[in-house]
């Protein structure tokens, strides 16, 4: 840090906010340093760093709407592998779950966890209270990082996850293909009030409208992530709408939609097109009612997120973007590898 402070004229007080992301110094000056710092091959004293990160304890706090989704047992997997990574660092994660979506049980559990946490891992619902209550965070001096489902205008750190939109512009190509471009159509979402899931309909949605005019839908559901009551909405849905030829499952619940297919006498004549490689979701690819399915790395996501918020808190590292996972076509040939 000496060497690049006196090549760049700079102090080392200087040198040490830019490569630690700490205070403001105007940019050409921190391109400059930067660059040099390159030149010179800097790295930062990751043990000392890990040294003093023990000394301050930091906790991470995860909240997750896991409780009855089987998806995210690989989201915790990679979480739990990512933890026993920073071990060196003192870091402790304070992990709080929830079933279904629900806003007051959200906020409650981000203002208990507030004063305990230096960074918060949130799976979020898509609504302006939890927004603001990141804004909040982020105003105190803690930062969040949203997985697995992104927060509109909340001013998050970084999101960990996939890009939804291009995951069901994939899923409405791939039903293109299966039902020569001609379908009616019945989608089964997980909830309106996660942005991703809105984001892949709206992706399967232009898809149709650009390339596959004949495909129509006419119907969306609801199964709140859940088998029983995605069962309940697919037949009611199937019952009024006899002439449903393909369906869309944009989220959990694959296994109760499935199963109202095959009570309705019609899965020979249905094309599903599913998400996320699941327990579910092969099973029922395996019985033939579930033909392809758009998947995530769930596993990646947990990891990552952990990885991100250990750079920020131990190294100051402010990510420059959101990390994306990549989306996958599993099939029936390839459903286990």
């Amino acid at each position: 840090m000496k060497q690049i402070a006196e090549a760049c004229q700079v102090s080392r007080g200087t040198v040490d906010r830019v490569l630690n992301n700490r205070g403001r110094v105007r940019e050409e000056i921190a391109a400059k340093i930067r660059k040099k710092a390159e030149e010179l091959g800097y790295r930062p004293n990751t043990a000392g760093k890990a040294l003093a990160a023990r000394k301050k304890n930091y906790v991470v706090g995860v909240i997750l709407t896991s409780e009855g989704v089987e998806f995210f047992s690989e989201v915790l997997n990679g979480i739990q592998k990512g933890q026993e990574e920073i071990a060196d660092y003192g870091i402790t994660l304070l992990v709080r779950s929830m079933k279904g979506y629900y806003v007051d049980k959200q906020l409650a559990l981000m203002r208990e966890m507030k004063d305990k946490v230096q960074l918060l891992i949130l799976n979020g619902i898509n609504e302006e209270q939890i927004s603001k209550e990141i804004q909040d965070y982020m105003e105190d001096g803690i930062p969040v990082i949203t997985i697995n489902a992104d927060v509109e205008n909340s001013g998050r750190l970084c999101y960990v996850g996939c890009n939804f939109y291009s995951s069901g512009r994939t899923a409405g190509g791939i039903l293109g293909l299966l039902c020569g471009g001609k379908a009616t159509i019945g989608i089964a979402t997980g909830t309106v009030k996660v942005l991703g899931h809105n984001q892949r309909i709206t992706g399967f949605s232009s898809l149709c409208r650009e390339r596959y005019p004949e495909m129509k839908i006419v119907d969306i559901i609801e199964t709140n992530d859940d088998d029983e009551a995605g069962y309940e909405q697919a037949c009611f849905m199937l019952n009024h709408y006899p002439e449903i030829s393909a369906i869309y499952i944009v989220a959990a619940g694959a296994a109760g939609v499935c199963r109202a297919v095959v009570e309705s006498g019609r899965a020979d004549s249905i094309l599903v097109v599913a998400s996320d490689n699941t327990n579910s979701v092969r099973e029922w690819m395996k019985k033939g009612v579930i033909k392809a399915a758009v998947c995530q790395n769930p596993f990646g996501q947990g990891y990552h997120a952990v990885q991100i918020a250990a750079g920020y808190l131990v190294q100051n590292m402010v990510p420059e973007a959101d990390y994306i996972v990549k989306n996958e076509i599993r099939i029936l040939e390839n459903i286990d590898e």
